[in-house]
């Protein structure tokens, strides 16, 4: 037997809520379908939760647009809600001179995108305000905070069952069927299979989501970028942090560097680290850590010894290997010539902050004619 509905959404992590919320919220009768047996088990659990505020994407970028409209729908959605966030601020440090002319660099593009609080501090400044802090210059980024993602994730979930959306836990999308000028037919695995015919399809499948587009008959291969994961380790800290802010260093390639980032319990906890791979592994190796006290003491000298623990690893589905010239890719029939369907590619970070202004822009993708 197959069901027709208006719209499926593959992928109930932060951002498949966020769409699938979206769309119910249109109107359209929607399903959402995840592999796993509960929300966010993916990236979208094992990262920061930072609130980022925009900084360091390309001027004009998705990530950069969608991340500044995204920081302030997403306050604004914790405070409706009463999920629990923090906007408690980070530095961005430079640790040496050499690294002066990065932190201004970070500064203008900052401003390029709309974020325009950052606020420049010399060393004493900067120690005055954190005095564990070793820097010789600070960015100081007052509209970056932290959010119970779980949390928030519930919230969405709940809204979108109160439109009338249905979720179905362990259920792959194991193939599908895309004709031109007709609804895309999906097949669903797991202990109980359906067929779902869809005016509407969203492939928000993370990780997973070339091994979905590769799967719909109809979209072409050309269309699906390559994907790269690259795993990011994070070590706990022992006792209290010194620090009431997010500590960053200057970006490396590949990512942020290893940073100071403090839960809503005031847990500190250091990474992510880079670390390419070919397969999905989630485990942490404990002899990382030399290589975190190295990073870390760059910023924190006094960080005592046998203070981190392996704490979890996440794993970004990058699109482009070094730096951050790897957009988020939201396709629609423009791209790969199928009607109705929108594939996102390279969600990584900074999908959480940007989540709610994603579901924005698939909505309207969705509605184009």
């Amino acid at each position: 037997m197959t069901d027709t509905v208006d719209c499926v959404v593959i992928g109930a992590g932060v951002v498949g809520l966020a769409v699938a919320r979206a769309c119910a919220q249109q109107g359209w009768e929607t399903v959402l379908v995840e592999a796993e047996n509960a929300i966010g088990t993916g990236t979208s659990s094992r990262n920061s939760e930072v609130i980022h505020a925009g900084i360091y994407y390309p001027q004009g970028s998705l990530k950069a647009r969608l991340c500044v409209q995204g920081k302030h729908k997403l306050y604004a959605y914790c405070e409706e809600k009463g999920v629990e966030y923090s906007r408690c601020g980070k530095f961005i440090v430079a640790t040496q001179e050499g690294q002066l002319d990065a932190l201004r660099a970070i500064r203008a593009a900052a401003a390029a995108n709309g974020v325009d609080d950052l606020r420049w501090l010399e060393r004493d400044e900067a120690r005055a305000m954190e005095p564990a802090l070793n820097c010789v210059a600070a960015l100081e980024s007052p509209s970056t905070g932290i959010v119970d993602s779980h949390g928030l994730m519930l919230a969405l979930q709940g809204d979108f069952e109160a439109a009338g959306g249905m979720l179905a836990f362990c259920s792959p999308v194991t193939g599908a069927l895309a004709r031109p000028g007709q609804p895309t037919l999906l097949k669903v695995g797991g202990d109980e299979p359906m067929e779902l015919l869809a005016t509407r399809v969203v492939n928000s499948a993370g990780l997973y989501a070339q091994q979905v587009a590769a799967c719909i008959e109809g979209v072409p291969a050309h269309s699906i970028p390559p994907v790269r994961y690259a795993k990011g380790n994070y070590y706990s800290l022992t006792g209290a942090a010194p620090f009431s802010r997010l500590i960053y260093p200057v970006p490396e390639e590949g990512g942020l560097g290893v940073h100071l980032t403090i839960d809503l319990g005031r847990q500190a906890r250091f990474g992510p680290d880079v670390e390419w791979i070919d397969t999905i592994d989630y485990t942490v190796d404990p002899g990382r850590a030399a290589k975190f006290y190295e990073a870390i003491r760059t910023y924190w000298p006094a960080l005592p010894d046998d203070a981190l623990q392996p704490g979890y690893a996440g794993i970004r589905p990058k699109l482009a290997e070094g730096g951050h010239g790897g957009d988020f890719v939201i396709q629609d029939a423009r791209e790969h010539d199928v009607c109705g369907l929108v594939n996102l590619y390279g969600i990584e970070s900074p999908g959480l902050t940007a989540s709610l202004a994603i579901a924005d822009e698939v909505i309207e993708r969705l509605n184009m004619k």
